[in-house]
């Protein structure tokens, strides 16, 4: 029995609509609507932005600083996820860590957060979101008035952590120092952490460690 070639031709009515734009591009709305987008899909500069499967080291940090942060931030603030944030009409990118304050409406049904409620942005660098993780964000996080960001480099197979906080005379983000192995801050809000991943994991199970 001989398999003979199938060849299936791609019309524009058997794509899904997100393939084809409108001429000035996706507003942060459309995200809600658009019908079979895939997981984690950002929008920058009007733009449907497709995230790549992440290596283990980009989630591991991401676990090991949500629950650190979550016994510092006060109780009037919260620690988030992987949550989509609007920074302008064509700006929602989905921000790998946040903090947001006691503005912020936070419900089961919320998909969305305003920049307005965000304190602090974390993005963990990988090789395909290095551009938009080391230029683009930092400049669309400060115009939206994020006053702290924090951009996590791996070095030598560790995290490295560049803090900066918004200038309020320039809209944009001043360097507030390098951090290895050790995060210690005072905004926004008391910061003293060990950020070595190596203590991440049990040496026996390599399973992450009950809270």
């Amino acid at each position: 029995m001989t398999a003979e070639a199938v060849i299936v031709e791609m019309t524009p009515t058997s794509l899904p609509d997100w393939v084809f734009p409108p001429p000035q591009g996706f507003v942060a709305e459309d995200l809600d609507h658009i019908p079979d987008l895939p997981a984690h899909t950002e929008l920058i500069d009007g733009s449907l932005v497709f995230v790549s499967p992440q290596r283990h080291f980009h989630q591991a940090v991401i676990h090991r600083l949500h629950n650190l942060l979550e016994t510092l931030t006060p109780t009037s603030h919260e620690v988030l996820s992987q949550m989509t944030v609007k920074l302008g009409p064509r700006q929602r990118p989905e921000t790998d860590l946040l903090v947001v304050g006691p503005q912020a409406r936070i419900a089961p049904e919320v998909i969305c957060l305003d920049a307005a409620d965000v304190v602090l942005a974390v993005e963990v660098v990988s090789a395909a979101s290095e551009l938009r993780d080391r230029y683009r964000k930092p400049v669309l996080y400060a115009e939206a008035g994020i006053p702290h960001f924090w951009r996590i480099e791996e070095i030598n197979a560790k995290p490295a952590v560049f803090a900066f906080e918004l200038d309020p005379a320039t809209k944009a983000y001043a360097p507030a120092g390098v951090f290895h192995d050790w995060l210690k801050l005072t905004v926004p809000f008391d910061i003293d952490i060990d950020i070595d991943l190596t203590k991440l994991y049990r040496a026996d199970t390599l399973q992450f460690p009950a809270p």
